[in-house]
């Protein structure tokens, strides 16, 4: 499907595991991509049923897959997607939990069945643009993990022109949490505990590897307005909600990425997904 030069307007899929998680990672360069006038589809791999409910966020008669993809619309909106598609596979739950073993869940699901699913939408959609997980899902959820090798197997079967693997800045991440900002935020655990988790963890991908960041501090709040349409799972009290507006944008305002394939990066990091040396142009990048 490889095409040597694109339309005007490119087609951008962003491919994620659970409801949630496009908000998390990508909403704003998805806003950006949409402002410039891109198309852009969001694809989630899973029903989000096994995450943790907060209380009466389900209501009577209903299921927690059922609230997930009500949020999920809502978020889109918010972010400006052209079309979103669920694959409905089975949430797999946590690292390590019983759900993993479950027969039909997402990560038991084999990875070229899955990925032929997403080809057809990347097919349909003559997708120019891919985004998936690191090769560890940012921080070793199975779901995360199996959404970068269905991703990756996808992209192989359809030939998209440009693969990025979204992920965190480990550095940056590791800087973050000793700023006095965040040691305000009263996140109900030992801080010095978190910070030394964080510190020690292998989460997201060392600044070298990184090869795109793109500054959504512009789209900051509508990327806030997005997480809290996941009511279910981030309530007013959570981490991501208490943050202050300032220590918000340090830690959400660029979103991170590395393009599949690439043996390094290291800044200065390009901000363009859609960047012409690719042939990819848009209507702001003639």
């Amino acid at each position: 499907m490889s095409r040597a030069r694109w339309p005007e307007v490119a087609t951008a899929v962003f491919f994620h595991a659970h409801p949630d998680d496009e908000s998390i990672s990508t909403a704003g360069t998805m806003m950006l991509a949409s402002r410039a006038g891109h198309r852009v589809v969001l694809v989630t791999a899973t029903d989000g049923a096994l995450g943790e409910a907060s209380p009466d966020s389900v209501p009577a008669g209903s299921n927690l897959a059922a609230v997930r993809a009500v949020e999920l619309s809502r978020a889109a909106e918010v972010i400006g997607v052209d079309r979103v598609v669920m694959l409905g596979y089975p949430d797999s739950g946590m690292e390590g939990a019983s759900s993993n073993e479950v027969a039909g869940c997402f990560w038991q699901t084999p990875v070229d069945e899955a990925a032929q699913r997403l080809a057809d939408v990347l097919i349909e959609e003559r997708a120019d643009v891919l985004t998936i997980y690191d090769s560890h899902g940012n921080y070793g959820h199975p779901d995360h993990i199996q959404v970068h090798r269905v991703g990756a197997k996808a992209a192989e079967m359809v030939d998209v022109g440009r693969v990025y693997e979204s992920t965190m800045n480990r550095d940056h991440l590791r800087a973050l949490v000793d700023e006095a900002s965040f040691a305000e935020i009263d996140v109900g655990e030992d801080l010095e505990a978190r910070r030394e988790e964080i510190r020690e963890s292998k989460m997201g991908t060392p600044a070298a590897m990184i090869t795109h960041g793109v500054d959504v501090s512009s789209v900051i709040d509508l990327k806030r307005s997005a997480l809290a349409e996941h009511r279910s799972q981030i309530t007013e009290e959570s981490f991501f909600m208490a943050l202050p507006p300032e220590a918000f944008v340090a830690a959400f305002g660029t979103e991170w990425f590395v393009r599949h394939g690439s043996a390094g990066g290291g800044p200065p990091y390009s901000d363009d997904l859609f960047g012409s040396d690719d042939s990819i142009t848009g209507p702001e990048n003639p």
